[in-house]
């Protein structure tokens, strides 16, 4: 069952100044956008496809309204028209994957040292990517053998779970951390991060004093992750890199060179934004509800 999109509530009577009637514009016109761009969500690995009676649901518009939406889509190349009235993600998509994958800096620079971490470790390596208040894989190298869970180019996960989210944490600003642990204290507690304020920024101490994390097992069953932050020339966190594998292959003598590696790997990424100086290599300006 598709849930349909929340309509507006009726309006009240507004001013009639024109300056009024411009504010409600255009923030008619910035949610009718919003309303039009969520159909994409729409669209998953589970339901790769939908038919216009579930866009048009979805919606809960006028039917001349979800097919304008529609159109706009289809003529953007956003979602593809198929058989029987179906539509699917469009070809633009693939276009704007090519687009990134050209010219993103932390995508770029990622690449050689993921390949390096690998191959010294012997594990498959993951470069991942702030993404609001989530984390996303940009980038991945796999090896022989490796789980067919692993996180990959594309998903996405919270903040709390796995070795690859909770290294983003200890490089945080701390008047955002205040905020993430006011909105989420049950998943930090959950997480193990900490009951309390204190408890919570003297585990993220830790962490940044090490400059890796370990998980086992946290986001997918059977799956260990080791993970070291990626600054950029700001010394901000922009993302995080690290190696990950089934737990049964990870050899606890190793460890220690697996940890360095990680952590040298992160070091080594870090410096080449560095040197790129891109503008472009910025974390989001906020952290979904940790605005501030």
């Amino acid at each position: 069952m598709i849930e349909r999109a929340s309509k507006h509530p009726v309006a009240q009577k507004q001013d009639a100044s024109p300056a009024r009637k411009a504010g409600k514009k255009a923030n008619d016109e910035q949610n009718s956008l919003a309303r039009m761009l969520a159909l994409l969500d729409l669209f998953t690995a589970a339901a790769p496809t939908r038919s216009a009676t579930d866009l048009v649901n979805y919606l809960g518009t006028s039917r001349s309204t979800s097919y304008r939406y529609i159109k706009a889509l289809h003529d953007a190349g956003l979602i593809e028209a198929v058989a029987s009235g179906n539509y699917v993600l469009g070809p633009r998509i693939v276009e704007f994957d090519r687009q990134i994958r050209m010219t993103d800096p932390l995508y770029k620079s990622g690449g050689k040292v993921l390949a390096l971490l690998s191959g010294k470790t012997g594990h498959s390596a993951l470069l991942c990517a702030l993404y609001s208040d989530s984390l996303m894989c940009i980038r991945d190298v796999r090896v022989e053998g490796s789980p067919g869970n692993l996180f990959s180019r594309g998903q996405r996960r919270p903040l709390f779970s796995g070795a690859a989210s909770k290294i983003i944490l200890p490089y945080v600003p701390v008047h955002r951390l205040r905020s993430i642990f006011k909105n989420h204290h049950r998943s930090i507690a959950l997480a193990g991060l900490g009951t309390s304020w204190q408890g919570f920024k003297d585990n993220l101490a830790a962490m940044r004093k090490d400059g890796f994390t370990v998980s086992h097992g946290e986001f997918n069953t059977g799956v260990f992750g080791i993970s070291a932050p990626v600054l950029n020339a700001e010394g901000m966190v922009v993302g995080s890199i690290g190696i990950a594998g089934a737990e049964e292959l990870l050899e606890g003598a190793r460890l220690p060179h697996l940890c360095d590696a990680v952590k040298e790997a992160g070091q080594e990424l870090s410096d080449a934004l560095a040197l790129s100086g891109g503008e472009r290599v910025r974390p989001p300006r906020a952290f979904g509800s940790t605005a501030g």
